[in-house]
């Protein structure tokens, strides 16, 4: 679960790009034929280390794209981003989905798959290393991905814990 502390409270100043990580058409078979519907899991961020997930469920797409930015938008975090990357190695599971994220030296880029992708995108995050095992339902991976980064501490958090500096934390 994602900790209170890395809830983001006001969304009023903070400039969100979305991104649609995957849409779903949803059939429903009854008496008169079927019926379409549509669901859309939603990404949104300002590229600087704010990000929200949502899903919109809706009878056109384009109803379930807004809704899912909406939703996303009730349901933002602070990741802690450090030079371009993440602080530290995290592992996370959502239901069938567990992966992997480690932090990747400058120039290395986003080498994650397309739900994942969509993420780090979204959080500012320009170079990391992540891996996907079990299910790779775009729902589950991108769950797993914020329950991740939900999940990181800050450099400075780090080093206020263990009581020394932050160059000793990082070197260089």
């Amino acid at each position: 679960m994602v900790k209170k502390n890395n809830r983001v409270k006001s969304t009023n100043d903070i400039e969100l790009k979305d991104r649609l990580v995957a849409i779903n058409r949803v059939t429903k078979v009854t008496k008169g034929g079927r019926t379409f519907t549509f669901a859309a899991i939603v990404v949104v961020g300002n590229e600087d280390g704010i990000i929200g997930y949502g899903l919109g469920k809706a009878n056109e797409v384009t109803a379930a794209i807004a809704k899912g930015v909406e939703a996303a938008k009730k349901n933002l975090i602070r990741v802690p981003v450090h030079k371009g990357t993440i602080p530290h190695e995290q592992i996370a599971k959502f239901g069938g989905s567990r992966i992997i994220i480690r932090p990747a030296s400058a120039g290395t880029g986003v080498k994650a798959g397309g739900a994942m992708r969509a993420v780090f995108e979204s959080a500012g995050i320009t170079d990391v290393l992540a891996k996907s095992k079990g299910s790779s339902n775009p729902h589950n991976l991108v769950k797993a991905t914020f329950e991740a980064l939900g999940e990181l501490r800050s450099p400075e958090t780090v080093a206020r814990q263990r009581g020394i500096s932050l160059e000793k934390v990082f070197k260089g």
